[in-house]
């Protein structure tokens, strides 16, 4: 007999004591436990809770090290898994995120047609004004990188910290290669793309009050630039030859051969030119624009597969009908 769907909520705390009683407070009754993750809070947020907490669901897990928000939400997320929880809700305990939404990012879980489903504050354009403008400059930047980097090119808002996943699929992620800190988020797309899982965008607006985030865009650029380009690069190593190789990685590997051929070309062309002081003939100078030209050609063919190659097939209903197994996919055992 098929049991009720259990949902968890996993809150990371890191000063956060103003906030906390009154987050847990407005969790509804759809949740059946939750999981306060003390992440060696200074402020003692473990404590706290304990002291102050009146609702049975809660249960207070504590890291030993600081781990930042990844490693906290992870180590939630494993007391979720082993006490046997089928849903698990990552919700920031600074009360920036609405408890009372996380029915809608369950629903669509429950319902079959999401693995994984993500917070996006820009769906409302009326909303969008109460960010911060410099927020909003570098949410839209970063969901760009994102984009590129972990293939759901269909979602927005990447470093969004309120998710559901269902526990089958978390349990396939290789926790310990995931970045524990402020890339979390956007590794964990990454993550979820290697393993084919179906990520959803719930719409959602943001509370800006006296809370204060320790995430500083400008400050995180360019370690999230390479690191998208490092996931960008293992994405499409796997995705395109060592799982799989069609007409896209064909595609790929023409238009960058032939790009890299055409400016080679033309730039040792130019240097002699202007040594010389002569003009180039016209074959030179078609000899290196033609293969930039084709390049370019392959290059957007080859883009256009990888937007359309989007996850459309949910995951953990294939766990269930045992078509894929609970052993670890490829990338856990990668880097």
């Amino acid at each position: 007999m098929l049991h009720e769907p259990s949902v968890a909520v996993v809150l990371p705390c890191y000063k956060v004591t103003r906030h906390i009683m009154g987050v847990l407070a407005r969790i509804g009754p759809e949740v059946s436990a939750i999981y306060v993750v003390d992440d060696r809070c200074p402020d003692g947020s473990g404590d706290f809770v304990e002291a102050h907490n009146t609702d049975h669901r809660v249960r207070v897990v504590r890291n030993a090290v600081n781990l930042g928000v990844g490693g906290a939400t992870m180590a939630g997320y494993q007391a979720a898994i082993a006490d046997g929880h089928d849903v698990l809700v990552k919700v920031d305990g600074d009360g920036q995120m609405a408890p009372e939404l996380v029915a809608h990012f369950v629903a669509p879980i429950l319902e079959g047609v999401a693995d994984y489903t993500k917070g996006n504050r820009f769906y409302d354009l009326a909303h969008i004004g109460r960010m911060p403008r410099l927020r909003m400059i570098g949410n839209a930047a970063l969901s760009f990188m994102a984009k590129v980097s972990t293939g759901y090119w269909d979602i927005f808002d990447p470093t969004n910290g309120y998710t559901a996943i269902h526990a089958k699929v978390a349990a396939h992620l290789p926790f310990d290669r995931i970045s524990k800190r402020y890339f979390f988020e956007s590794d964990m797309l990454f993550r979820l793309n290697t393993v084919k899982a179906v990520v959803m965008d719930i719409p959602m607006d943001a509370h800006y009050a006296d809370e204060v985030s320790n995430l500083k865009v400008r400050a995180i650029l360019g370690e999230f630039l390479s690191k998208h380009l490092r996931n960008f690069g293992k994405r499409i190593f796997y995705s395109y030859f060592l799982r799989d190789m069609s007409a896209a990685s064909l595609h790929l590997l023409l238009g960058v051969f032939l790009m890299l051929f055409g400016i080679g070309f033309g730039v040792y062309e130019w240097s002699v030119s202007a040594l010389r002081h002569v003009l180039a003939s016209p074959g030179t100078v078609m000899l290196a624009a033609l293969p930039m030209i084709m390049g370019l050609q392959f290059l957007l063919a080859f883009l256009m597969h990888d937007t359309q190659a989007v996850p459309r097939q949910v995951m953990h209903k294939r766990l269930y009908d045992g078509r894929l197994r609970a052993a670890p996919l490829a990338d856990a055992s990668t880097g």
